[in-house]
């Protein structure tokens, strides 16, 4: 559905080419300081303008319509929207019959039937990560003094990022991205194995984010090469900080007390200038595809924010379901 979470829940709404898009939060504690303003540093993190983001460019003005009183969280549902105000809708009427390779617009199809909004790919979009950002920025309060950054690490294969994007823009082609995220400060204890565990509930909500592909903790996919004496990280104090940390800061499903590191693979995005043979319902044939509309050559890099924010959520949900239960038991 599109909803996310138990005790910090998220849910957003809204399409691409929609009159706006929103997040309501349930379950954010009263007293929690926060205004407009406080969202606006991580807003434009995400934002377009930059070489290789799509020349689509929107205000991302945030409205607190609800939850806040006197600059302070009342315990009620949270509600933020954003208007669209820079849409092309006309860009997009082709993909109605025939869907873009590698998007969304054939599966939206099947699953409602051609009734989902086909504009700048409707709910779809990657549009809705505004409302992530926003929830994220509110969930970062919550977690406070834990601090969880992400940074692009490479993209299209190189550590030389800038150089990788002026590549593709001079092929008319698009490439994806590696994203490192750390999470800081985390308490030891934290999750709930085994379905809801760390890894479980980061997971869940980075797969949330479009053009996610895969992603890893700690030493990842590299451990299957590692011998059990070299994968080990030797605890060294009394508050279980380890010597290195292949584990990534989680074992058994719980935070360990170290920090929380993983990567998340971000696809290269499917609209490319490139022409592309794919089927069209209306004639019952494959054709050439000419994709119009204004797109991202990497959107892996407007995407550490979002990944970012994601993972604030998911700790936000873990660590006041840890302070449900310790009043409980």
């Amino acid at each position: 559905m599109n909803s996310f979470g138990r005790s910090y829940r998220v849910s957003i709404y809204g399409e691409s080419h929609g009159l706006q898009i929103g997040v309501v939060i349930d379950g954010c504690p009263a007293g929690i300081a926060i205004s407009e303003s406080d969202l606006e540093e991580d807003l434009s993190r995400r934002k377009s303008g930059g070489k290789g983001t799509t020349p689509r460019t929107e205000p991302d003005i945030p409205k607190i319509v609800s939850g806040v009183y006197n600059g302070k969280t009342t315990g009620a549902p949270l509600t933020v929207i954003f208007e669209n105000t820079n849409i092309k809708s006309g860009d997009y009427s082709n993909l109605k019959d025939q869907p873009r390779p590698g998007h969304a617009d054939l599966t939206g199809r099947k699953k409602f039937g051609g009734l989902n909004d086909p504009r700048g790919g409707g709910h779809f979009s990657g549009r809705l990560t505004l409302c992530l950002v926003a929830a994220g920025i509110i969930a970062k309060k919550i977690i406070a003094p834990s601090k969880v950054t992400a940074s692009l690490t490479e993209a299209g294969g190189s550590k030389e990022i800038q150089r990788a994007v002026d590549k593709a823009l001079e092929e008319n082609d698009s490439i994806g991205g590696i994203i490192e995220c750390r999470c800081e400060n985390i308490p030891a204890g934290i999750g709930e194995p085994f379905f809801d565990s760390v890894e479980s509930e980061i997971s869940h909500i980075i797969f949330s984010v479009p053009a996610t592909k895969g992603i890893e903790f700690g030493s990842g996919f590299a451990s299957a090469r590692m011998k059990g004496s070299e994968h080990n990280d030797l605890i060294i104090d009394n508050e279980g900080l380890t010597k290195t940390n292949y584990a990534g800061g989680i074992n058994g499903g719980l935070s360990n007390g170290n920090e929380i590191n993983f990567r998340v693979a971000i696809k290269p995005a499917s609209s490319i200038s490139i022409p592309q043979e794919t089927y069209n319902f209306k004639s019952g044939k494959v054709e050439t595809l000419e994709i119009k509309g204004r797109h991202d050559a990497c959107i892996a890099l407007r995407a550490p924010v979002v990944i970012e924010c994601a993972a604030a959520i998911a700790i936000a949900d873990l660590m006041l379901e840890a302070q449900i239960r310790k009043k409980v038991f």
